[in-house]
């Protein structure tokens, strides 16, 4: 080894030492750098939190619609109906009635009804059931129903008969899909279906026909039981 080499060798052995950073001064220079990503990332996932999770406030919307159940009941009870005059036109009475306000009407067991006509004319009708609407212009009866038009100066009475039946109060209707039986004075008929208009005195029956029509009397007018009258024959 030449002079030289062991010179710089030794100046080497003599050279003060660096000093070491210890570990944890290295772990946070690391930390720093990341630092501003790891805030960013912290921003961004508070961000979308509030975004899930702040409540949106509610605009006008659309209501529910009404649900199909009573808001009130009747039990014996008695409905009236006045016109303007103050002259009574409906009364209706029953067991029970339920009101359903989503259709405005009234279901009613053992419904029993009374209705005058502006001319004075009376008609009754009653049933196991009834559907009626709010102003009771309008009644559907279910189960055994039966309407009868009380007899005028002109006119005998007329019965209906059916396990359905349609009255139309105001405008004096009677209406039925199903099968009836119609009776005045001795006249009877059963049909598959009936419209009657008491204004218009006209009874309009469907489908199969089956009537019993008394014979007319000498007179014109036939007997109590249906029959002609016979007078005594002349001594």
């Amino acid at each position: 080894m030449n002079d030289a080499s062991a010179g710089t060798a030794a100046a080497a052995l003599h050279a003060p030492l660096q000093p070491v950073e210890p570990w944890s001064t290295r772990l946070g220079r690391v930390v720093m750098s990341y630092l501003p990503l790891v805030v960013m990332g912290l921003l961004a996932l508070g961000t979308w939190w509030l975004v899930e999770n702040t409540p949106v406030a509610e605009g006008p919307g659309v209501a529910p619609p009404p649900r199909h159940e009573p808001d009130y009941t009747m039990r014996q009870f008695t409905v009236m109906r006045y016109a303007r005059d103050g002259s009574l036109r409906t009364q209706i009475e029953g067991d029970v009635a339920l009101h359903f306000p989503d259709t405005d009407t009234l279901e009613i067991e053992n419904p029993r009804i009374r209705a005058v006509a502006p001319d004075g004319t009376v008609t009754h009708a009653s049933a196991r059931r009834a559907l009626a609407n709010g102003d009771g212009s309008e009644v559907q009866l279910l189960g055994g129903a039966r309407v009868t038009r009380e007899a005028t100066p002109t006119e005998e009475a007329i019965d209906f008969w059916g396990e359905f039946l349609h009255v139309f109060v105001n405008t004096e209707r009677v209406r039925s899909h199903l099968p009836v039986r119609v009776k005045q004075g001795a006249t009877e008929v059963e049909a598959s279906a009936m419209d009657y208009d008491n204004l218009a005195r006209v009874i309009d029956l469907k489908g199969r026909m089956r009537g019993f029509f008394p014979a007319p009397a000498r007179d014109g007018r036939p007997d109590r039981d249906g029959r002609p009258d016979r007078k005594a024959p002349t001594p």
